[in-house]
């Protein structure tokens, strides 16, 4: 991967924030980037943000593994207890507790580095001392995060803020995120520099030939075949989404009784899948949901596949577009939901509005 190799150079070059729908294999790539990392020298920390743990308790446990991992290293000069004194700094600066993390910091903390309890002072602080540490064994690091949009706000801006930093010091510190569609407007709405230190490229479903080829090359791979019916039948269930065609197929695969997999032995399948996606893809996202937030997501799906202007959603439902702006902020920060244009909704996981129309046969007024 060219960033990888710039940033070892000390060249200057983007981080990365992947973003996309639900099932488009985001979580897939960052797992492939950080394999591609560590086969470059670099030392890797992969974390998933949560709606409910912050930025510091998910990164403080991995940033004091790498520091000792780096201090076991053979090396001249002490950045790398200066990391892990700044590393203490920064956890009672913003008082983190995170199992016996503290205690175990056998060291004194460094006053005035990133203690100041400011997540935008400290966060950048304490990215540039493990960055400085990093730098003094010859390595880099890599920071990957899943999930990234559901980080607050002002967690989101230290980030920013962090990475700024290491693009001004060019420092061997990089930053690969993931998250849903609304991830370049926080970022752009978080600080207004984050397009430039940041690329956020798009992964969406495959076209029908990379669809059809994702499907045929397994199964030929196993001595087997399926027929070009069967491949257009998957993708006109699946629109292409990785997710959905990974279903489909071994679904099919199982259930064919020889080769090649025929447009009927998918036909068979579907109602197994439909069940499958039903019971482990949509269900866990639907139960997380409040009454009022089913029905505006029904209603989104009254009107077919979308994207939905917010007007007629309020026409659905049968109230004022003004009543709604509760539920839809809860929605977006659920994930649910996000905003492609100004006055659209749409759903973040693909084919949602199928399953709604089925989990809730008729909206009720």
């Amino acid at each position: 991967m060219v960033l990888f190799g710039r940033m070892l150079a000390k060249r200057p070059e983007k981080s990365l924030l992947i973003t996309g729908l639900r099932g488009v294999g985001k979580t897939v790539l960052l797992n492939e980037m950080e394999r591609m990392a560590q086969s470059q020298g670099y030392r890797t920390i992969l974390v998933e943000a949560h709606e409910n743990k912050s930025l510091a308790v998910l990164l403080v446990p991995h940033l004091r593994r790498l520091l000792f991992d780096l201090d076991r290293i053979a090396g001249v000069g002490n950045k790398v207890r200066r990391g892990i004194a700044v590393l203490k700094s920064f956890i009672g600066g913003i008082k983190v507790t995170v199992g016996e993390v503290e205690f175990g910091l056998d060291i004194d903390p460094e006053q005035g580095a990133a203690d100041s309890g400011d997540l935008e002072i400290d966060l950048p602080n304490l990215f540039c001392a493990v960055a400085e540490a990093a730098e003094e064994r010859k390595t880099a690091v890599a920071i990957l995060i899943d999930e990234i949009q559901y980080f607050s706000s002002s967690e989101l801006s230290a980030l920013i803020m962090a990475m700024h930093k290491m693009q001004q010091r060019q420092l061997p510190l990089v930053l690969l995120g993931a998250g849903l569609p609304i991830l370049p407007g926080l970022a752009g709405e978080s600080k207004s520099y984050a397009e430039r230190l940041f690329s956020f490229p798009d992964v969406g479903p495959l076209s029908p030939p990379d669809a059809a080829k994702a499907l045929r090359e397994p199964i030929e791979g196993a001595g087997e075949s399926i027929d070009s019916a069967a491949l257009d039948e998957v993708f006109r269930l699946t629109k292409g989404y990785p997710y959905f065609l990974q279903e489909w197929g071994y679904q099919s695969w199982n259930h064919a009784q020889s080769s090649p997999i025929s447009l009927h032995d998918v036909r068979e399948t579907t109602d197994v899948v439909i069940k499958r996606l039903d019971e482990n893809f949509f269900r866990v996202r639907f139960d997380r949901l409040t009454p009022r937030e089913k029905r505006y997501l029904r209603a989104m799906a009254e009107l077919g596949a979308g994207p939905y202007r917010t007007a007629d959603i309020a026409d659905i439902l049968g109230v004022k577009i003004t009543t709604l702006g509760p539920v839809r902020a809860n929605l977006i920060k659920k994930g649910m939901v996000y905003s492609p244009a100004h006055g659209d909704m749409t759903f973040t996981v693909p084919l949602f509005d199928e399953f709604m129309r089925r989990a809730i046969p008729q909206l009720e007024g």
